[in-house]
């Protein structure tokens, strides 16, 4: 049931997208049983670390709909989302392929302990530019990395190719994440499907907010620290602490950092021969950075 209605509940599907181009652009005519297997594996991982994330945080709802632990509680959701782990690996099994399993358990080994170091930093303010991009690797862009990876093995190219597209996705993963950090300051919650500010109430500080407290003044930085230790906007507003990142344009700094990466990934891309797959992959660079969901 909880398989059913994560696979009904939407979402972008960029992850498997990412790999079947990516199998396509290395030299897969025909998508191969392998690609589309494999896409399988990184969605069903993407959704396995969903369902722990959202326990994690005890989150309320995921894709404007309730989230699956507030439909079938913590003990459910922990062992769904490890049973979603095994299916993912067992697929993979399928490949007979060392590459591939090195590559998957490296990954997985990277969002444990990417999610492992932002448990530790809940709750404290004294996070650093370097800290939020080691998290945004970890979390999001080391899975994308991989999903382009295998297609790229999927498809038979060479390594060169492999670490080529590895790179685009990486970049274009950064760009993601520092989108989605500056949207729970400023999307619409409907649009969303999530609350906004969602990232400092549960204790976390991202980009926008540490960009924010380089310059904020004594008592701006005590906004910041009541809604850390409150875990809610009752006593300090969600306004106070948008208009605070707005006042130091923290969030245009953070949309010039995914820009940055947004770059980066075209560059690596415009690299190989136009056809249908190479424009794909770059049109999915507009879709990250432009998004509003």
């Amino acid at each position: 049931a909880i398989g059913q209605y994560l696979q009904s509940s939407g979402g972008k599907r960029l992850r498997p997208s990412m790999l079947l181009l990516a199998a396509k652009l290395a030299g897969g005519d025909e998508t191969s049983t392998a690609a589309i297997e494999l896409g399988a594996v990184v969605e069903m991982i993407h959704a396995a670390t969903l369902v722990h994330d959202d326990v994690i945080d005890a989150a309320e709802t995921r894709r404007g709909r309730p989230s699956t632990n507030v439909r079938w509680g913590n003990h459910t959701c922990v062992l769904a989302g490890d049973w979603l782990y095994m299916q993912a690996f067992q697929l993979a099994l399928r490949q007979r392929s060392f590459q591939v399993l090195d590559m998957l358990i490296g990954l997985t080994q990277m969002m444990v302990e990417g999610e492992l170091l932002q448990l530790e930093r809940i709750g404290r303010i004294n996070i650093t530019e370097a800290d939020c991009m080691e998290l945004v690797d970890r979390k999001t862009a080391c899975l994308f990395s991989v999903c382009a990876r295998l297609g790229a093995l999927a498809g038979n190219g060479d390594s060169g190719t492999q670490e080529r597209l590895g790179d685009y996705a990486w970049n274009l993963g950064m760009a993601f994440q520092l989108v989605d950090d500056v949207l729970d300051f400023t999307a619409r919650e409907k649009i969303l499907g999530k609350p906004v500010g969602g990232d400092l109430r549960e204790g976390k500080i991202t980009l926008p907010v540490v960009y924010a407290l380089e310059c904020a003044s004594v008592d701006e930085r005590r906004l910041v620290e009541t809604v850390l230790r409150r875990r809610s906007y009752e006593e300090v507003p969600f306004a106070a602490i948008l208009s605070l990142v707005e006042k130091y344009d923290a969030i245009q700094r953070v949309r010039e950092r995914a820009q940055a990466f947004t770059d980066k990934a075209r560059g690596t891309i415009a690299e190989f021969p136009e056809s249908p797959y190479q424009r794909a992959l770059l049109s999915i660079t507009d879709l990250v950075t432009e998004r509003d969901h």
